[in-house]
């Protein structure tokens, strides 16, 4: 079965991209050009919005950091104004993967930017992050560590060449660190060591999986990290990245200061101050815990990982598409089968296309993927096997999809047989709530025409519609000499009008 995205075509690239990270400390934003193989930084913004230091305890934010939040985002916006969709990607990362959905704040978040905004998974954070390195590193195929410090969480990956093999994302980070540890801004060294073992215990379940890695160099990135290597510069202590030692020297240089408003040191910018003890014990956690000696700085991180991505989508380098290739193999889906319900799902939807206006570019590839991966709930259990394969689906780690999108996949397993999920499609995000149904229902009609699972070929029927009627036509006579899909029609017709769907056929 051909494993081509349905949206590999060929493209003419935009004159310019534009990558946000909506970080739990900064928000940042770089455009670029579009070079043969590369990109010319053509602007660059960034504004530190501290989201972290807003998320209260019900998992909201407060009025103060939404305001200034959206302030930010609303003179990011007015930059990018112009730029057409798919030119522009925007992720938010650990701060927001905690907001409760109903808070309401990605909806105003997206309306101030005036683009949509992904909420990635920290592995999936992971991935990114070391793409930007890794591009902007010399070509080598010797393994290295990168670790990128942020606002509310810290991510380590070890890669060959531009490929993550192990990554994970810590639940610590500089803006974290210093609300939990140093609250009033107090430094003792009471605290600093308290600071340090809480990272070694976030650290823990991993150590021996990442020291045993077999990297060699290490690179950091991130502000925090590039904040620490300037300051270390700025005293002496080493002119080439971080070391241990130059790291142990800070650390005794911070108890010289009774508070964090007190630090005067050479190299730390005022903005940098309420975070920068913070981040230096989450990096000494990370150090001694890994047994790193020596430290190199990249100035490339997650957004520069992001345009990356997207001059790779333009030359057809989908990660999405091999992610889904991998899920597949890894359930041992029926790929032959799999690929007859793709088959008719994209021929019933090329029919209707029009009609229920789903001319967003990305749903072939969409239907594509749930048809590929509707029946993985097959290798938990044959009985509400949906169920099964919706639950993976959601779980799964799946490079290149965020939240969002592994939410919309899941509830295509879900609802491709049995009872319409009338309000899992409700609850997704505002550009799928009425597309998602749609979709559905040409997938479940598609499976239903290939139940027998049987290889022979069978005619397309023509499907209209028009707003929620739907009306199928077979050839002549086809319909009276299959019986049994006539009866299995007739009781899809009364599941989908439960969800308000009228169906006939003939």
């Amino acid at each position: 079965m051909p494993t081509d995205s349905p949206l590999a075509e060929t493209t003419t690239p935009p004159e310019a991209l534009a990558a946000i990270d909506l970080g739990s400390n900064s928000f940042h934003m770089i455009v670029a050009r579009p070079l043969e193989g590369d990109f010319q930084v053509i602007d660059r913004l960034k504004e530190m919005v501290r989201l972290a230091e807003g998320l209260t305890a019900d998992k909201d934010l407060t009025p103060e950091v939404v305001a200034r939040a959206l302030a930010c985002l609303e003179r990011f916006g007015q930059r990018l104004r112009g730029m057409p969709p798919g030119s522009v990607r925007a992720v938010g990362t650990n701060t927001l993967r905690q907001l409760r959905p109903e808070s309401g704040f990605l909806a105003q978040a997206e309306a101030a930017l005036g683009h949509p905004i992904e909420v990635i998974a920290g592995r999936e954070e992971a991935r990114l992050i070391y793409l930007g390195v890794a591009n902007g590193l010399a070509a080598s195929e010797q393994r290295r560590l990168v670790v990128d410090i942020g606002g509310g969480s810290t991510e380590i990956i070890v890669g060959e060449g531009f490929t993550p093999r192990l990554r994970e994302s810590l639940h610590m980070g500089c803006v974290s660190a210093s609300l939990r540890h140093f609250p009033d801004g107090v430094i003792t060294a009471e605290r600093l060591k308290r600071a340090e073992l809480a990272g070694a215990l976030e650290i823990r379940p991993v150590r021996e999986q990442f020291r045993q890695a077999g990297w060699r160099d290490v690179v950091g990135s991130s502000g925090t990290i590039r904040a620490i290597a300037t300051v270390i510069a700025a005293q002496g202590w080493s002119q080439d990245g971080i070391t241990a030692d130059a790291l142990q020297r800070l650390r005794e240089a911070l108890l010289g200061f009774r508070r964090i408003a007190d630090l005067e040191l050479e190299g730390l910018v005022e903005e940098r101050k309420p975070v920068f003890v913070g981040g230096v014990t989450v990096l000494r956690s990370v150090f001694t815990a890994l047994g790193i000696e020596r430290m190199q700085v990249s100035d490339e991180a997650l957004r520069e990982g992001l345009i990356y991505e997207m001059l790779g989508l333009t030359r057809h380098q989908d990660v999405q598409e091999r992610s889904v290739t991998v899920l597949a193999q890894r359930f041992e889906v029926d790929e032959a089968h799999a690929g007859r319900i793709r088959d008719t799902a994209l021929v019933l939807f090329g029919q209707v296309v029009r009609d229920w206006a789903l001319n967003d570019p990305r749903m072939p590839a969409v239907l594509t993927w749930a048809a590929r991966l509707h029946e993985i709930g097959l290798a938990v259990a044959h009985s509400q096997y949906q169920r099964h394969g919706a639950y993976l689906v959601a779980n799964a780690d799946l490079s290149g999809f965020s939240r969002a999108e592994q939410a919309l996949l899941a509830s295509l397993v879900l609802g491709h047989r049995r009872k319409f999920p009338v309000q899992d499609f409700a609850s997704l995000s505002a550009p799928w709530r009425r597309a998602a149904p749609r979709l559905c229902v040409l997938l479940r009609l598609a499976a239903l025409l290939h139940r027998s699972r049987s290889p022979t070929a069978k005619p397309y029927p023509m499907l209209s519609a028009k707003e929620e009627r739907l009306s199928l036509r077979f050839p002549p006579g086809w319909i009276e000499d299959h019986p049994l899909t006539r009866l299995e029609l007739e009781e899809e017709a009364q599941r989908l009008a439960v969800a308000g769907i009228a169906l006939d056929f003939a």
